[in-house]
């Protein structure tokens, strides 16, 4: 698993690019129509989840729980795929994807986690980011009635927070790869 993450680390902080520039653009643009913020939505879930298929796909040899970030790209690459089928989605259906899609791939990144603690310094990144996932998505569930505006903010500054703790782990663990490529390549 430690190996996964540490050969991976590249893919990591793109995807933390990734939803950093998608919420700096939900922030700069509050306003946006409804089609443009799926369209964000869809565009970040979808490049986020091909990110992390690959690199699961990639680096699976070596590690028994590579499907756990398999399974996190497909529910992204799903929730894009949902977005872009129904251009007409309403505010709300927008709304639980979004809560469903944070849910989900929060609670495998805290199960992540967990299972690294032993493994990796830092691994409480990843699990904060989870938690932040988790706490984002049910928010969403729990106030449904905040608006659009307020959902474009809310998704705003979640992804910007959710990017940082993701490109500060891929520091971490670039910082370990050659540790864990000497520690754990042979077995």
């Amino acid at each position: 698993m430690i190996l996964l993450y540490t050969r991976s680390w590249k893919w990591l902080l793109v995807r933390g690019v990734l939803a950093l520039l998608f919420g700096v653009a939900a922030l700069v643009w509050p306003a946006l129509s409804l089609a443009v913020l799926v369209g964000l939505f869809a565009a970040f879930a979808l490049l986020s989840g091909l990110v992390a298929v690959w690199a699961a796909i990639r680096y699976r040899s070596g590690t028994r729980r590579w499907w756990l970030l398999l399974l996190q790209g497909v529910l992204g690459v799903v929730a894009a795929v949902l977005a872009v089928a129904w251009p007409e989605i309403t505010a709300l259906v927008l709304l639980a994807l979004v809560a469903a899609w944070a849910i989900l791939t929060g609670v495998i990144e805290i199960i992540l986690a967990v299972r690294l603690r032993r493994d990796i310094e830092g691994e409480w990144l990843l699990g904060l980011g989870g938690l932040l996932s988790v706490v984002f998505g049910v928010l969403l569930v729990v106030l449904p009635s905040a608006g659009l505006l307020a959902l474009a903010w809310l998704v705003g500054l979640w992804a910007i927070v959710y990017g940082l703790t993701l490109a500060a782990l891929a520091f971490k663990l670039r910082k370990m790869e050659r540790w864990a490529e000497e520690t754990f390549a042979t077995f």
